[in-house]
């Protein structure tokens, strides 16, 4: 694998994606204000103000109140993101702290998030696990490099070995070594912001005792429309964007560990949980980019998929197809390596 030639290519993407946001809102604005002209027109407002005429600042009040919604949703959001700390937020996920005094597997992944934070060079991150979830995953989540949490489930304990588990938690470092939690958490809140424009569009189509009724639905309705149509535009850009860091995270576990066995090992392993249809623990959609691997029901499109397939990123690590591996308990989980917890 060329890691460093992946890793410039996903970055470029990536940027070029997030420029894409803004381009996103400047088009939502756009989108609103002529939902309005339109619903304006339909609800007979020509006909009260004259041939082409419309309300004093109405482009202006229009601009603006998008932007507030927006602008605003995304700071809500992302402050309560960033208020929750990542532990908080892993919990959130269904994450609890190790007990590596007890449980061998849970102390050797103590040991390889301790011996794979040297080798990154980054601080160390709070090791968690989600205890009963078979299936194989894991996440990243925080701020920043300090204070980060890197959390597996249970059967990425039970099913990988070692080398495997190296590569996993490699993966998960190379996420928070490229700021890719912060951006996740933004990208986040910059979704939540553009669905508040179709929120807006809802409320004012519940029926209350306003008057001029009829005005205030016609105007929710293109709302809703013109909020769903950035919703679904965000949540696009939101996923593209996370599909080439997980190609970046992928090259960066190689580079780590020098071995395309370690996640290219996992990755195969998860494609054959896949096909024998075991079940991951539901994790809720806003989140579902923080993830090695998305298992969100429901999708209905690859290009709203927050993660790459998983024949994709094995290709590209092995630099050819590769089938899956078998599942079954690796080699016993001591591990000679004793480091405090």
């Amino acid at each position: 694998m060329r890691f460093f030639e992946s890793q410039r290519e996903a970055r470029a993407r990536s940027r070029r994606l997030v420029l894409a946001f803004g381009l996103t809102v400047l088009l939502l604005v756009l989108a609103v204000n002529l939902a309005l002209a339109l619903g304006w027109w339909l609800s007979g407002g020509f006909f009260f103000s004259g041939a082409l005429r419309f309300p004093r600042h109405f482009w202006a009040v229009n601009t603006g109140m998008t932007l507030f919604f927006v602008l605003g949703g995304w700071w809500l959001e992302t402050s309560q993101l960033q208020h929750q700390g990542a532990v908080r937020l892993a919990e959130r996920m269904g994450a609890r702290a190790l007990r590596p005094s007890g449980e061998p597997a849970e102390q050797r992944f103590a040991n390889i998030v301790d011996e794979l934070a040297i080798a990154s060079g980054l601080p160390r991150p709070v090791a968690m696990v989600v205890a009963r979830d078979a299936a194989i995953n894991a996440f990243a989540t925080g701020w920043d490099a300090d204070g980060a949490v890197v959390a597996v489930t249970q059967g990425a304990l039970d099913q990988l070995t070692r080398e495997e588990l190296q590569g996993l938690v490699a993966h998960e470092l190379g996420h928070i070594g490229e700021g890719d939690t912060r951006l996740n958490l933004r990208l986040a809140g910059m979704v939540f912001g553009l669905e508040m424009v179709y929120r807006l569009g809802q409320r004012l189509l519940e029926p209350d005792e306003r008057g001029g009724r009829f005005l205030w639905a016609v105007m929710g309705f293109f709302l809703m429309a013109a909020g769903w149509l950035g919703w679904v535009a965000g949540h696009a850009l939101q996923a593209a964007v996370s599909r080439q860091r997980e190609f970046l995270a992928d090259a960066r576990a190689v580079q780590w560990t020098r071995s395309r066995d370690g996640l290219g090992g996992v990755l195969r392993k998860v494609m054959t949980q896949q096909r024998e249809g075991v079940e991951a623990r539901a994790i809720g959609a806003p989140l579902q980019h923080l993830l090695l691997v998305g298992n969100a029901p429901g999708r209905l499109d690859r290009w709203l998929d927050s993660h790459p397939p998983l024949a994709e990123r094995v290709r590209r690590i092995y630099g050819r197809p590769m089938g899956p591996l078998p599942l079954a308990r690796p080699e016993p989980v001591g591990d000679p390596t004793v480091h405090p917890a």
